[in-house]
């Protein structure tokens, strides 16, 4: 029998890969981590948690603005984006520090450096090669920037999140869930937001959410363009804050703006990592090509995550990741079910959403039923805000199951959350019917819903 180094060794210490090094190593495993960047991934360090946290600082802006209605005396107020920046760095290394520390609890090895496959079971991290009995891969992915002239000007959403300064005019390329999340912050922090899309923002969704989502944001002053970005270009001015870029549109037009953030797409981290060389296969946009148990075509490695572009969500990930350490390291093959997964977009207001669109319900399951409402909620009533929430259910007419809920609204990520559990359980409209509300809640408004659109 072959001795390996390690019986796991895992390249990338992000969600996916941190959750099946733990759990591996829970069950007895000798695992190895490798990150060439900071630990926590995608995630942790540029993506969710820190996005999230400047969401929260932007609703502030309301809340302050509300406080008045319900007799609060307010006074001036005042913001500074480079506070907002500290306290979300502070978080950061927080969580940070914990990935770190949960990992050493949990008997992990981690090495720091970039990471190549040398065969199916070498690693070569830094000079040094690991042997490892199974390899997990969970290298993310990155985003892309259009091969525009002046791309180099442009943001990436790695760097909105640690400008410096707040931009006054900020035009984003781009609409899904980054484009439209980046939107509403800056928005709301008091920039001026264009966004530039060729179709409807965030494609996949159900129609009339993404109809919703654009009136709503439209009333928060963004603007959109159906159009593309052909060029970009610096504009000198006499004063150097006054510095800006020029964009240049298909329709032949231009406008000035400080900063343009390009929000149209991430690509799977797969170049340099050994793969192909090492027998894996990887498909037409360069992710790993995986069987149900995540399994590539070469036995001994396997991959999870965002490097797959299976469904990329963090908790999918997690849970990707742990089925491997279930399969390999318990005796108890695990698949995950990447169908009915319930998302949310940290939007302003917030999208949330499980299950099927109705377009795609109707053609998985022909006859439906689609039941919906948009209202203003209670407290707006007061403060007088023009926003109302959406809601919608669609259900399959021969079987009364309820094939998908969508919200657009306050404390839409949280109710769905909910509603995930039921739509994973079968429930039927009756059950939702026979469902007592909370009241007064939005939440309510789904087991209420009785006219058929």
């Amino acid at each position: 029998m072959t001795d390996y180094d390690f019986d796991l060794f895992t390249l990338g210490a992000g969600s996916g890969g941190v959750a099946a090094s733990r759990r591996a190593a829970s069950y007895g495993a000798k695992v190895a981590i490798v990150e060439q960047s900071r630990f926590g991934g995608t995630c942790v360090i540029r993506g969710c948690v820190p996005k999230k946290l400047l969401v929260y600082g932007a609703h502030f802006v309301d809340e302050l603005a509300d406080a008045r209605a319900f007799g609060h005396h307010v006074g001036e107020t005042s913001f500074d984006w480079s506070s907002l920046i500290a306290v979300k760095n502070k978080e950061i290394a927080r969580l940070e520090a914990i990935y770190r520390r949960m990992l050493g609890d949990a008997g992990v090895t981690a090495f720091e450096g970039r990471a190549r496959l040398v065969d199916p079971h070498t690693v070569e991290v830094e000079g040094r090669r690991h042997t490892a009995r199974h390899i997990l891969v969970a290298t993310g992915a990155r985003a892309v920037v259009p091969e525009v002239p002046g791309h180099e000007l442009a943001l990436t959403s790695d760097e909105a999140l640690d400008l410096p300064t707040l931009p006054r005019r900020v035009v984003i390329v781009g609409g899904g869930y980054i484009g439209v999340e980046f939107a509403g912050i800056f928005a709301a922090l008091g920039a001026a937001v264009t966004v530039a899309v060729r179709g409807h923002i965030l494609r996949g969704f159900d129609d009339d959410v993404r109809e919703v989502l654009e009136g709503e944001m439209r009333k928060r002053g963004v603007t959109f363009r159906r159009t593309s970005v052909t060029k970009l270009e610096r504009l000198e001015r006499m004063e150097p804050r006054e510095s800006a870029l020029g964009v240049h549109f298909a329709e032949g037009d231009a406008i000035e703006t400080d900063a343009l953030l390009f929000a149209t797409g991430r690509a799977p981290n797969t170049k340099g990592v050994g793969l192909e060389e090492s027998g894996v296969t990887l498909d037409a946009a360069s992710a790993i090509v995986v069987d149900r148990f995540s399994r590539t075509v070469v036995p001994s490695i396997f991959a999870v995550g965002d490097c797959t572009n299976r469904k990329n969500l963090t908790p999918v990930a997690i849970a990707e990741g742990r089925a491997v350490a279930e399969t390999l390291f318990r005796d108890r093959p695990t698949v995950v079910d990447h169908e009915g997964v319930p998302t949310a977009v940290f939007s302003q207001p917030p999208v949330a959403t499980v299950g099927l669109s109705e377009h795609a319900a109707r053609e998985q399951h022909g006859e439906i039923d689609v039941f919906s409402t948009q209202f203003r909620p209670l407290k707006n009533a007061i403060t007088g805000r023009d926003e109302r929430t959406f809601m919608k259910l669609v259900v399959e007419r021969k079987t009364d199951r309820v094939l998908g809920a969508h919200m657009v609204g306050v404390d839409a990520p949280e109710i769905i959350q909910g509603l995930a559990i039921a739509l994973r359980a079968g429930a039927t409209k009756a059950h939702f019917d026979a469902t007592i509300g909370i009241h007064p809640t939005a939440g309510e408004e789904f087991v209420t819903l009785r006219d058929r659109r």
